[in-house]
């Protein structure tokens, strides 16, 4: 498993978890994880990876709330 993959995997983990509570709470709940847990870098290469097809798709979803990465 490759980097992209294993970061595609936790935020699928990350995706679940939250999916119990109903798309329009998790979606919500799992872009705020990702704001507060995972580091600029971590974001930065999810926020590359949300074409990809087995990427859950609130995680798709939650993409969308997060902050474009800034140009170093």
């Amino acid at each position: 498993m490759n980097t992209d993959e294993k970061l595609i995997a936790i935020a699928n983990q990350v995706a679940s978890f939250f999916a119990a509570q109903g798309e329009a709470k998790a979606v919500p709940a799992i872009a705020d994880h990702f704001k507060k847990f995972w580091d600029p870098e971590m974001r930065r290469k999810f926020l590359g990876l949300t074409g990809d097809e087995n990427l859950h798709p609130f995680a798709k979803k939650a993409a969308l709330l997060l902050p474009a990465p800034r140009a170093n």
